[in-house]
């Protein structure tokens, strides 16, 4: 394997807790990182997010999807600081203002060693087909939105966004090198979807420039986790090369 750090980020869906216990324990050493998601943070709350790292999630991505004023997404920031997290996020249409108070959040109530948290946008859903922007009232086509808004978060200070993998490539162009890009909507060749319209295998998104893939369903729903993962990390691989 290369000596770059491991791409993959386990998502840990789930309200159960034993099943997040399992999850983590099972795959620590497969996976760069653990990102709790909204069904876990809201039932589990802060000590369920304590009990994972004590079993082995020592890189925990807060999926927290933060999207409200800037005052109180500050207070939201301020609220998770206790628990150390490697990453967390909010909505890129949160607007600039609440990114750069995320940020300076961030800086503020960051202690101990190492840098703080990582900032990072999320831009449009990977659930969200063309034709559904128009029904939001949000200009396409999908590419030029999440552009337009990775370039809004780049500019408002943040450290990178979340984008499906059929932008990475269109983003590591806008963006340049250094923007943290993190792919959900990943799925081995002949994987079901499931209920994600932009999807891409992993090697085409490392190919195109993502630094970080989420990976769930593929890995938590398979009969060997490890191994599912396992497969999925050899092929990033091969794609760095």
């Amino acid at each position: 394997m290369s000596s770059r750090p491991n791409p993959l980020i386990l998502a840990v869906d789930t309200t159960d807790r034993r099943q997040a216990r399992e999850w983590v324990q099972r795959t620590r050493e497969a996976v760069g990182a653990i990102k709790l998601g909204l069904e876990f943070l809201h039932s589990a709350g802060p000590e369920g997010v304590r009990e994972l790292q004590a079993v082995g999630a020592e890189r925990v991505f807060l999926d927290t999807k933060f999207c409200d004023i800037p005052n109180t997404v500050a207070g939201a920031v301020r609220a998770i600081a206790p628990l150390r997290p490697w990453m967390f996020n909010l909505h890129a249409l949160a607007g600039p203002a609440a990114i750069r108070a995320a940020v300076a959040e961030a800086e503020r109530t960051h202690s101990g060693e190492g840098a703080r948290p990582l900032v990072i946008a999320v831009t449009v859903l990977t659930s969200l087909a063309e034709e559904t922007l128009g029904e939001l009232g949000l200009a396409g086509p999908v590419e030029s939105a999440v552009v337009r808004l990775s370039r809004l978060a780049q500019d408002a200070g943040a450290d990178g966004v979340v984008a499906s993998p059929r932008e990475v490539a269109a983003l590591r162009r806008a963006c340049g090198p250094d923007f943290l890009l993190v792919t959900p909507g990943v799925r081995p060749a002949g994987a079901d979807s499931h209920d994600q319209e932009r999807v891409a295998t992993p090697g085409a998104a490392i190919r195109d420039g993502a630094d970080y893939l989420v990976i769930g369903r593929a890995a938590t729903a398979a009969s060997d986790p490890v191994s599912a993962l396992a497969a999925i990390r050899a092929e990033a691989e091969a794609a760095r090369l």
